[in-house]
């Protein structure tokens, strides 16, 4: 088990509360438990977005396409805080702007690795300006590219299998942004927002 797996994450119902703490790794073993995750998508000011193609050392979804940087918020750590630490371990950048555009929940699992993804899954836009540094760790990413975020939907819709399952709610928040959903906020500074499921490999129902 890496170092990562054996963080904490928290764990949440439904409407984004918080429920208690688990380990990455156990948050990912069939048949999941629901926690809370960020997505960020980095937006150059010409409107593409940054992709990563995930590591082949990854536990979930290797080499697929996805966003610019996932992760987990350890419990009571804010986002903000969160995805700028993971933006610095992955990618070398940092930090950013970052903007909550809307939460998506999603279930998908790995038919590669068995491995389960439950999140409540909080997207955020990260404003990137040209001549910042990447150094990306080849234990994290594999490869980048800037692409166009409509030309993106459509390849997402002709060849979903090269894209993390989460990747086509993500770009959907980033281009009809909801911003933070209405409600309490929870200690990591991250309000509730309403379930949706994209996830094109899910199975057996949440």
């Amino acid at each position: 088990m890496t170092t990562r797996e054996k963080h904490l994450v928290e764990l949440v119902d439904d409407a984004g509360r918080p429920q208690g703490e688990t380990t990455v790794a156990a948050a990912h073993q069939p048949p999941g438990q629901l926690h809370r995750a960020f997505s960020v998508l980095l937006v150059d000011p010409d409107g593409r977005v940054l992709l990563q193609r995930r590591a082949p050392v990854k536990t979930r979804f290797p080499l697929r396409w996805a966003n610019s940087c996932c992760g987990h918020p350890t419990p009571g750590e804010s986002l903000v805080e969160a995805a700028n630490r993971r933006l610095r371990e992955e990618l070398g950048a940092g930090p950013v702007e970052l903007t909550e555009v809307g939460v998506y929940v999603y279930y998908a699992e790995d038919p590669v690795t068995g491995r389960v993804e439950f999140e409540y899954d909080h997207v955020l836009r990260g404003e990137f300006r040209p001549g910042d540094p990447l150094l990306p760790d080849p234990d994290e990413v594999a490869e980048l590219r800037w692409v166009d975020p409509l030309s993106l939907t459509a390849d997402l819709d002709a060849d979903p299998r090269a894209y993390a399952p989460w990747l086509g709610g993500v770009v959907n928040r980033l281009l009809a942004p909801s911003g933070p959903a209405v409600g309490p906020p929870g200690p990591a500074g991250s309000p509730p927002g309403p379930p949706a499921n994209d996830a094109s490999e899910r199975s057996g129902g949440r």
